[in-house]
């Protein structure tokens, strides 16, 4: 079954460490959605798998999108595929957005999961990422989505923050368990090249966290989630049992999936194609239905590279009879060679003839899993 991505790019305020395309509320229209289904109806036939088991509106901003517009999208991907009656429709909210009216609004559309950009819960360190809420209207938010009945909420914590504490993080920690939420998303802080952030490092005036403590906030992670019953199922997801990401396990599992909207990814197995970071010519390639080549072919080294790079994240692992029977002989002896020195220092481990990355060494895990990958 296939997932499909919808990128709504639009933001009252642009954080100061986000990356992702965004562009001002001043540019939303009832076009935009249009242009969303008129690319559906272009590129619709590039994805093989033509049941939808996931729908995911990610941002930018996408509460700030009308409801109704989110209802036409979800409703037109009925004209091309076959929605699973039970798809996990997910939709990401900002704090400052949720009233009861949005949240019943939601529900009563088919939406049954919010990703919820909360980032901390503490406010001075809202306040140094340029957040437009604050703790308690966070609070506000959980508790009015579940008023709503939507029983599977998210939320988005950053840790290795600069001047944060392991007291700090653990404060934001006893907060997220201490509320009615199924999942959480930890990301470390990045420092993305051309955001006001990375300048304001350049600059000397943003002092990076100390690797050290990032080790020692992200172990506390690793440790209170356990306690609370959450299952640590990829490096910076966990959720409680039942609540895994459909969605999300899907890009890590290799599956299909279609992206519609600017700077969208797609990708059906064979080949990754994506629009172009920029709202005025992703509608000006739709209008015309002649799409610029952003895409590549995915020969089999890459395909291996790739199934390492998102397996390994995550508690299933690699399973060497899977390589066996899917790349050449060639590929399969490279893993079985290159493994060995790691399972041996304990970095990786052997279960079931599955190759997996112990949860203490995940935090590292990059600077190894390289090591295996094919040039």
């Amino acid at each position: 079954m296939a997932g499909i991505y919808v990128h709504i790019p639009f933001c009252k305020k642009k954080c100061s460490y986000c990356d992702f395309y965004s562009v001002g509320e001043a540019k939303m229209d009832n076009h935009f959605t249009d242009f969303v289904l008129k690319e559906l109806s272009l590129r619709n036939l590039l994805i093989a798998d033509r049941i939808v088991k996931t729908i995911y509106f990610g941002g930018g901003t996408p509460s700030l999108l009308p409801t109704g517009n989110i209802k036409r999208i979800i409703s037109g991907l009925s004209d091309y595929f076959v929605v699973n009656p039970n798809a996990e429709i997910t939709i990401e909210v900002n704090p400052d957005d949720v009233t009861l009216e949005l949240a019943e609004q939601y529900q009563a559309i088919g939406i049954n999961r919010v990703s919820i950009g909360v980032q901390s819960f503490n406010n001075d360190e809202l306040i140094f990422l340029g957040r437009r809420h604050d703790v308690s209207k966070t609070v506000e938010a959980i508790r009015t989505f579940t008023k709503a009945g939507i029983a599977n909420i998210s939320i988005d914590l950053i840790y290795g923050l600069p001047h944060s504490t392991l007291k700090s993080w653990e404060h934001s920690l006893n907060v997220a368990f201490g509320l009615d939420i199924q999942h959480l998303s930890c990301y470390h802080l990045t420092y993305e090249e051309g955001t006001p952030l990375t300048r304001r490092v350049a600059k000397g005036t943003v002092i990076p966290l100390d690797e050290e403590l990032s080790k020692a906030q992200f172990d506390l992670l690793c440790e209170m989630s356990k306690n609370n019953g959450f299952i640590h199922y990829e490096i910076s997801n966990l959720a409680k049992p039942g609540y895994i990401s459909k969605h999300n396990s899907g890009y890590w599992l290799g599956e299909e999936y279609l992206g519609l909207g600017p700077s969208a990814h797609s990708f059906n197995r064979s080949m990754r194609w994506w629009n172009p970071s920029s709202i005025s010519q992703w509608e000006k390639e739709v209008d015309s239905g002649n799409f610029t080549k952003n895409m590549e072919t995915i020969d089999e080294v890459t395909r291996f590279n790739e199934l390492l790079i998102t397996r390994l994240r995550t508690t299933w692992g690699v399973n060497l009879n899977e390589v066996a029977n899917t790349f050449s002989i060639e590929i399969y002896n490279h893993l079985r060679n290159k493994i060995i020195p790691f399972i041996e220092s304990g970095k990786m481990v052997m279960e079931n003839n599955t190759l997996k990355i112990p949860p203490n060494h995940y935090f590292v895990s990059d600077s190894f899993v390289c090591e295996l990958l094919m040039v």
